[in-house]
């Protein structure tokens, strides 16, 4: 076995293929992405290296039900929107999010590139939610299924 594939090295992540991903509830959101953890095959821990341009926005506000996720800043400067308090954030700090979460974002209004380590958790299923927008989110292996909150109806297994 090669012990090897546990290092990712600087120009392993460098050489990965960045994807762009834009969330489909902002507008704003451009966030370039490579994955990490697939470089040493971690399936449980999702590692991603994240790159938010300038004037951009990582996702749409939102809050996690049953993983949970930290961020890491490498390079840059950010403003985490996490409950109702707008923090900048830089270089070596770190927002964790335990489960459930509170509401969290991360926006760069600033001129230079935000570099940050994106982690957590990878369950089989997961529910996030997207308190202004009115959706629900079920994200399995297959992706991202939205809801309208508003249509959730209760189930009982007790018969009346």
């Amino acid at each position: 076995m090669d012990d090897r594939r546990h290092l990712v090295s600087a120009a392993a992540a460098a050489a990965l293929t960045e994807y762009t991903f834009r969330h489909p509830l902002n507008p704003k959101a451009e966030i370039h992405l490579r994955a990490l953890s697939a470089l040493a095959g971690l399936e449980r821990i999702g590692l991603t290296l994240a790159r938010l341009p300038a004037g951009r926005e990582s996702f749409a506000y939102h809050y996690h039900h049953g993983e949970e996720e930290f961020l890491y800043v490498i390079s840059g400067r950010g403003i985490a929107e996490i409950g109702d308090e707008k923090i900048e954030v830089g270089p070596g700090d770190v927002m964790m999010f335990p489960a459930p979460s509170p509401g969290h974002n991360l926006r760069n209004p600033f001129d230079v590139d935000l570099v940050y380590l994106m982690g957590g958790e990878r369950r089989g299923i997961e529910v996030a939610e997207f308190p202004r927008h009115g959706k629900r989110a079920v994200i399995d292996r297959n992706g991202f299924h939205f809801v309208d909150v508003a249509d959730l109806k209760p189930f009982s297994s007790r018969s009346e």
